[in-house]
């Protein structure tokens, strides 16, 4: 029998905030304010961390949630067992940027929302292409090289594929690329791949270290100049 969060849609509601009312604690979210910076490329660029969830609204107002996964999790102290709801929850604008974000909660409700904005805190924006030499068409529907992660005992990798195989993926492996804008991908995971949080989370990281990458351009001046 499938969980009732999966049987049941979620309604939808609107997580985002007022920005009229948004008043900024920190300096990049007093220039996301002003206009001085457009882009979360630019934030990325400074190297500073998000630590306002109102910039993700100001700058990626096209975010899409999903909720892969709810477990009870447990924990003993002096006194009994205390339980919560762990939430795992994936955000995309399904255009190169994609978020993965864990709440906590003794209720699921409340659980779905912290991870909503641990999602939108943790955001990167990944390096999308083809890298395939079967298609080699040049647009941005695949990851131009291939790339692999591991997290737990799952290990996962992904490889650029022509237009139109579409997603040779898991479900939760599918939902994560989904969201950050892959559409046609080949996949190869082991280990334990039925946990869905690992699997999520290695498939993020995945995705990450292509953003990772430096621009080869630039590694050619650096090169030059040092001789």
């Amino acid at each position: 029998m499938m969980p009732y969060y999966q049987r049941r849609p979620r309604q939808e509601e609107d997580h985002r905030a007022n920005l009229a009312e948004w008043k900024p604690k920190t300096k990049i979210g007093m220039m996301v304010k002003n206009g001085e910076i457009t882009t979360i490329e630019q934030i990325f660029a400074y190297g500073k961390p998000i630590k306002e969830v109102e910039i993700i609204d100001a700058l990626l107002p096209t975010l899409e949630d999903k909720v892969i996964e709810i477990a009870s999790v447990q924990r003993m102290t002096k006194n009994n067992r205390k339980q919560k709801y762990r939430a795992t929850v994936i955000m995309g604008d399904k255009n190169g940027h994609i978020g993965i974000g864990v709440g906590k909660d003794v209720e699921v409700k409340p659980a779905i929302q912290t991870g909503i904005r641990n999602a939108k805190q943790h955001m990167i924006s990944i390096g999308l292409g083809c890298g395939s030499w079967e298609c080699n068409c040049g647009t941005r529907h695949s990851i131009p090289l291939i790339t692999k992660s591991k997290c737990g005992s799952a290990e996962i990798t992904l490889k650029p594929a022509p237009r139109g195989v579409g997603l040779a993926a898991s479900a939760t492996v599918r939902s994560v690329l989904e969201l950050a804008g892959v559409k046609d991908m080949w996949t190869f995971s082991t280990g334990r791949t039925r946990d869905k949080y690992n699997m999520a989370l290695a498939t993020f990281n995945a995705l990450k270290s292509l953003g990772e990458l430096k621009n080869l351009d630039s590694l050619k001046d650096e090169v030059q100049s040092s001789h």
